[in-house]
C-alpha cells in the first residue's frame, strides 16, 4: 500500500491554489516542539477523489510548511477523516479511513508511526487496524492501556458482515500500540457519523460523547470499555458536528464545541472548562462567532498551551485555523496570557 503514500508531493493538484475545498482539521505537538496538522481535500467534495495531507510548523504555528505528506489512494478509493496523535512515548501517529467512493459500508482505519531523527521523520509502512473510521485521539487511561474510538457508521450500505459492528466502538491495546483489538460497543441513539470521544472520569468510570441529531449523546463503562449501558442525551446542545473533550494537566475538564448557536449554524465554538468532572461548564472563551466553523481538535503542552485546530467555510474561504489559550484565558473569558492568539491561519485557502 505505500503507492498511496506520497512524500513532499511535487503534484500541482496538491497544491493551495488548486484545491476546490477543505477541512476536518487535526493536530499534535512532537517532543521537539514541531506542530503538525492534518486535514483532507481533493475533488469538488467529499467524495473518491478525496486526499490527506500533513504540514508541521517549528515555531508554534507562526509559519507553516508546504504539504510534508499526502495519502491518495488510487481509483475510486478515498482517504479522509485523519487523526494525529503523540502517544505517552513521544511517538507520532498519523491515522485516516478509506473507503470506495463516499461510503462502502466498511472503510477500514489505517495509521503510520513517525520517528524523530535529526530535524527529520522516519516514518513506518502503511497499517491496516480495523474496519471502520476513527477522526479522534486514542484515550490513555490510568492503567496504562490505550483506547481507539473507531465507528461503523450507521448508514446504507448495511453490509450484513458489519452488523455486529454498525456503533461506536472501542478498540485496546496494552503493548503501546503493537496489537489493537476490539473490546466493546456503544449504542448511542440517532447517532450521526459517530465521531466519539472516551473521557476517563476520576471515579474511573469512562464516558463517552457520541455526535447525534440532538447533540451530543453518551453513554457510560463501568469495566473499562467492556460494555457500555444504553445511550442517550448528554444535555450538551450540538449543531450535528465534531467536538472535542479532554482532560488538562490540571485535572479539569477541556470541551471545545458550538455553544449559543442558533438552530442548526455551526457557529460560535467556544472552549469550555469544568472543574466537577463534566458536571457544569461555568467558564467559556469564545473562539470564533462565525457561522461555518467547525470540527475542533486540540492538544496541550506540558507548560499549559493549548493548541487547537478548526476548519472555517470549507468550500468559500477554505480556511485552516488555530487559536492558542490557556485555562488561565478560559476562565477569564477572554485573552488574558501575553502569547495566547485567536484565529491563527494554518491555511488559508
Amino acid at each position: 500500500m505505500c503507492e498511496l503514500l506520497f512524500f513532499s508531493p511535487t503534484d500541482r493538484k496538491y497544491r493551495r491554489e488548486n484545491r476546490k475545498w477543505q477541512g476536518i482539521p487535526g493536530i499534535t505537538m512532537t517532543s521537539d516542539g514541531t506542530l503538525w496538522a492534518v486535514w483532507y481535500s481533493g475533488g469538488d467534495g467529499e467524495g473518491p477523489e478525496n486526499y490527506v495531507l500533513v504540514v508541521n510548523s517549528k515555531d508554534k504555528g507562526i509559519n507553516w510548511s508546504e504539504p510534508i505528506i499526502v495519502i491518495d489512494p488510487p481509483d475510486d478509493i478515498r482517504a479522509f477523516d485523519p487523526c494525529l496523535w503523540t502517544d505517552p512515548y513521544g511517538k507520532l501517529w498519523l491515522f485516516w479511513a478509506m473507503s470506495k467512493n463516499w461510503w462502502d459500508g466498511k472503510a477500514g482505519v489505517w495509521a503510520i508511526t513517525g520517528e524523530q531523527v535529526g530535524d527529520g521523520c522516519v516514518w513506518s509502512k502503511p497499517r491496516r487496524i480495523a474496519d471502520g473510521i476513527m477522526m479522534n485521539k486514542p484515550a490513555v487511561l490510568s492503567t496504562g492501556e490505550w483506547l481507539f474510538p473507531i465507528a461503523v457508521w450507521n448508514r446504507e450500505p448495511f453490509l450484513p458482515e458489519m452488523d455486529n459492528l454498525r456503533f461506536s466502538n472501542v478498540y485496546i491495546s496494552k503493548d503501546n500500540g503493537k496489537t489493537i483489538t476490539f473490546l466493546g460497543s456503544a449504542d448511542v441513539p440517532e447517532r450521526m457519523c459517530d465521531e466519539h470521544m472516551i473521557v476517563e472520569l476520576k471515579t474511573g468510570v469512562l464516558r463517552m460523547l457520541v455526535r447525534t441529531s440532538y447533540g451530543i449523546g453518551e453513554s457510560f463503562s463501568y469495566d473499562r470499555g467492556k460494555t457500555w449501558i444504553k445511550g442517550c442525551s448528554s444535555n450538551i446542545a450540538g449543531p450535528g458536528s465534531r467536538f472535542h473533550i479532554r482532560r488538562l494537566n490540571s485535572g479539569n475538564l477541556l470541551l471545545i464545541n458550538h455553544y449559543g448557536f442558533s438552530e442548526k449554524n455551526r457557529s460560535h465554538l467556544t472552549a469550555m472548562l469544568s472543574e466537577d468532572d463534566g458536571k457544569t461548564w461555568p467558564y467559556k472563551l469564545l473562539l470564533d462567532e462565525r457561522d461555518k466553523v467547525s470540527y475542533p481538535d486540540a492538544i496541550e503542552t506540558k507548560n499549559g498551551e493549548i493548541f487547537i485546530i478548526y476548519d472555517y467555510d470549507r468550500y468559500g474561504k477554505k480556511e485552516i485555523l488555530m487559536a492558542v489559550v490557556t485555562e488561565q484565558d478560559i476562565k477569564a473569558g477572554e485573552i488574558i496570557t501575553p502569547d495566547s492568539k485567536l484565529k491563527m491561519p494554518v491555511d488559508d485557502g
